[in-house]
């Protein structure tokens, strides 16, 4: 009944032009921009388009399931975003976890915060709020900052402005697309870190980089080592042997598998080996959510 009450609150005039299918709203100049721009209201999920400026392209399932299990008991706490645009149609400015999520248990309708975006607006919105998530790779916010850049024809101190990020940090991170593409892809899964990738940025011949990336791989190298193995290498030493501690060789069975188990459970997955063929499998967590989470699993 009370959301009944609170649909009829929206009133006439509101409802009506909702339901324009000639009505496009991008700018504030737009007739009836004001009586529409600024609510909070439901709308069907059939009339949403998603964001075609969408810098995210995977979705973890696991976490959308979960999404999707608290929105059915606790609703969408957060509306999403969305821009009215032509024949009855809304599109998607942020927000699609819970578009999905909701469309997942079989919702039809979701609260929405209608705004004003032009397309140039829209993807630069789509890209900066990629970069706030939490859960990416130095390599994806990189591309991201790369196609602020390019697409949205921003300097690093506007970038810097917009973001919240200091210009420093977007330097280092654009540096990392200097890296040769397999390094990257290294990067993106988890076997190195954006500092082993930043002292890797000192090696200038690609041959040279590749080879210092199969030892941190091989060897497990810390960042530290990685550094002073670079070093080493610029001042034409061979590195002493303290500097690199040389670990067993992961068996191929091991390493081919464990990619497979890492995405799994959504964490990097290490290995103790005790032996030949022998070892242990260590999976991390990082809270007690996180670790109920791991445990549903083994279950």
């Amino acid at each position: 009944m009370a959301k009944a009450t609170k649909k009829q609150a929206l009133g006439r005039g509101l409802s009506a032009l909702l339901n324009d299918s000639s009505t496009a709203i991008n700018s504030a100049s737009d007739k009836n921009a004001d009586k529409v721009v600024g609510n909070i209201i439901e709308i069907d999920l059939d009339n949403i388009e998603v964001n075609p400026y969408q810098p995210r392209t995977h979705f973890n399932e696991e976490t959308l399931r979960e999404l999707a299990s608290s929105i059915k008991e606790l609703g969408v706490i957060q509306p999403i975003t969305l821009r009215k645009t032509k024949n009855n149609t809304f599109q998607l400015v942020s927000g699609e976890r819970r578009l999905r999520a909701s469309k997942l248990i079989g919702n039809t309708t979701i609260p929405a915060y209608i705004r004003l975006a032009n397309d140039q607006e829209m993807l630069e919105m789509a890209l900066v709020e990629n970069i706030q998530r939490k859960d990416l790779d130095p390599i994806e916010v990189a591309l991201t900052y790369q196609r602020l850049i390019e697409e949205i024809d921003l300097t690093q101190e506007e970038m810097s402005k917009r973001v919240g990020k200091k210009r420093s940090t977007i330097s280092n991170y654009l540096r990392l697309l200097k890296l040769d593409p397999i390094i990257q892809t290294g990067m993106r899964d988890g076997f190195l870190s954006m500092g082993h990738g930043r002292a890797l940025i000192n090696i200038e011949n690609i041959g040279e980089q590749l080879t210092i990336y199969e030892k941190i791989i091989q060897q497990k190298l810390s960042v530290r080592q990685t550094e002073e193995l670079v070093k080493s290498l610029k001042e034409g030493n061979q590195p002493q042997q303290k500097t690199v501690n040389t670990k067993p060789e992961i068996p191929k069975f091991v390493s081919k598998g464990l990619k497979t188990i890492s995405d799994y459970f959504g964490h990097k997955i290490d290995v103790k080996l005790a032996g030949k063929n022998k070892g242990k499998i260590i999976i991390p967590f990082h809270s007690e959510e996180d670790f109920n989470r791991i445990k549903k699993l083994l279950q």
